[in-house]
């Protein structure tokens, strides 16, 4: 049925709304292998389920949360130039008082005041050009995200209490022990044709001992390699917001170790939206982080810090759904992600090799006391969780699991599925609202690359 316009005219239908229904239709038709929706003889998974694994947790342990989320939007800013785009991203960290949170369930009616109270967050947010658009005349696009990446770790700071640290501090801090920084980072020289490595890089640049390039000590994240002159280059500005979430759990961490060692480090849960694990060409922070929280957790007192990453799509969580709808999981138990559970997941001969190169946290899953199915990732205290051996599947190797199981039960959420508060919360404080964001982000874009009006 046609609906008049304000103008007098009818809607008509979108020239592309049909699209999605004939994929669709499409892939129904398709044959292709989904492990997910072909569970046969489910009998081996026994032996890698723990049963009522809520009852080992540690109740009440943990009484604060700190999660991380972030978002990124990437848009066209000069009409008639689509390929000219400018792109945004930020974190936030969001603080929950469960006690508190916990403490409206006992009430008849709960006190938004109270609620309020116990939430606590922090944004940063940074912007650059990401393609058609250079920060200067004659760069390449690559260098000219070196440039600005440089630029934005140079300004972009944390500041949350007592803590103002740069994002470049910090990158230099997951490089060294917490409360001793590297000195320099080992950078590979952009440049095509100098074949300089690992060259020591220091916080205010060097000068490239081969070729003479500006070396920035931020390309040791090696971003700008996957930057391409004809594209929207939304996946490495992805690959820079997993890198300053992964700095914004360090920085928060190192606070509470060099500020409440004893208290409030023992009592808090790190939550990263996500897995814990870098990918692409920053990969290799995935080892630095390794080394740096477990050596936190060496000098910490008792068991700390707390982390772990809540994953809500992905293979993994499919297959995890699978198994709780078919009651092969009932609440209460823990799935032991190993590598004949990777094989059936992953449809893989060669699942040793699974996760070796970027996770710095192993996969469990997990079905909450409410039904919930949650896939999440946690730091061993020693040892990489993978390695070309299988890696450390069992759970005694990772001594945070109790109490990560405990706050995922005391904190579901309905906001969406299989959801917890502190990620949910995290989400919404980072989150850019559609239509208007991105009008809103389109004309600041315009203004930073001076592009008004005038057309200058």
């Amino acid at each position: 049925m046609s609906y008049e316009t304000v103008s007098g005219g009818f809607e008509r239908a979108s020239r592309l709304g049909h699209t999605n229904a004939i994929v669709r239709a499409m892939a129904e038709k398709s044959d292709f292998y989904v492990p997910a929706e072909h569970l046969t003889d489910t009998s081996w998974l026994g032996p890698k389920i723990r049963h009522d694994a809520a009852n080992s947790a540690d109740s009440g342990q943990i009484a604060s949360a700190i999660a991380v989320d972030g978002s990124l939007m990437v848009v066209p800013v000069r009409d008639g130039l689509p390929s000219v785009r400018y792109g945004y991203a930020q974190s936030a960290a969001v603080w929950l008082d469960i006690a508190a949170m916990e403490a409206q369930k006992a009430e008849r009616f709960v006190d938004p005041v109270s609620l309020g109270r116990a939430v606590n967050s922090a944004l940063i947010s940074y912007d650059l050009p990401v393609a058609g658009a250079y920060v200067r005349q004659g760069v390449s696009i690559r260098d000219s995200w070196r440039e600005s990446i440089d630029k934005l770790f140079r300004s972009k700071k944390i500041e949350v209490n007592r803590m103002n640290q740069s994002l470049m501090s910090l990158l230099f801090l997951l490089h060294g022990q917490p409360g001793k920084p590297a000195t320099s980072l080992d950078v590979n020289c952009p440049a095509p044709t100098c074949g300089e490595r690992a060259v020591a890089v220091g916080d205010a640049g060097l000068d490239c001992p081969g070729c003479k390039a500006r070396l920035f000590p931020t390309d040791v994240l090696r971003i700008h390699e996957e930057v391409v002159e004809d594209g929207s280059n939304e996946s490495p500005l992805g690959r820079l917001m997993q890198v300053v979430e992964l700095l914004v759990i360090v920085g928060l961490a190192t606070l509470l170790w060099e500020q409440s060692r004893t208290q409030l480090l023992q009592n808090t849960l790190f939550i990263m939206d996500g897995p814990m694990a870098v990918y692409g060409p920053p990969a290799k922070l995935r080892s630095q982080a390794l080394r740096y929280f477990q050596s936190m957790s060496k000098t910490a007192t008792g068991i700390a810090p707390f982390i772990c990453g809540i994953e809500k799509t992905g293979t993994v969580a499919d297959y995890a759904s699978t198994l709780a709808r078919h009651n092969v999981l009932v609440p209460g138990d823990l799935l032991v992600v190993d590598s004949d559970v990777i094989s059936a997941i992953t449809n893989s001969d060669n699942p040793i090799a699974y996760g070796a190169e970027t996770y710095w946290g192993r996969k469990f899953v997990y079905r909450s006391t409410d039904g919930r199915t949650v896939v999440f990732t946690v730091l061993p205290e020693q040892g990489p969780p993978y390695d070309d051996n299988g890696g450390q599947a069992d759970p005694s190797a990772y001594p945070t699991l109790s109490a990560v199981l405990d706050v995922i039960d005391r904190t579901g959420s309905s906001m969406y599925r299989n959801g917890i508060v502190p990620v949910s919360l995290a989400h919404s404080k980072a989150a850019y609202p559609i239509g208007v964001g991105t009008d809103v982000l389109r004309l600041a874009a315009k203004q930073k690359l001076g592009l008004g009006a005038s057309g200058t």
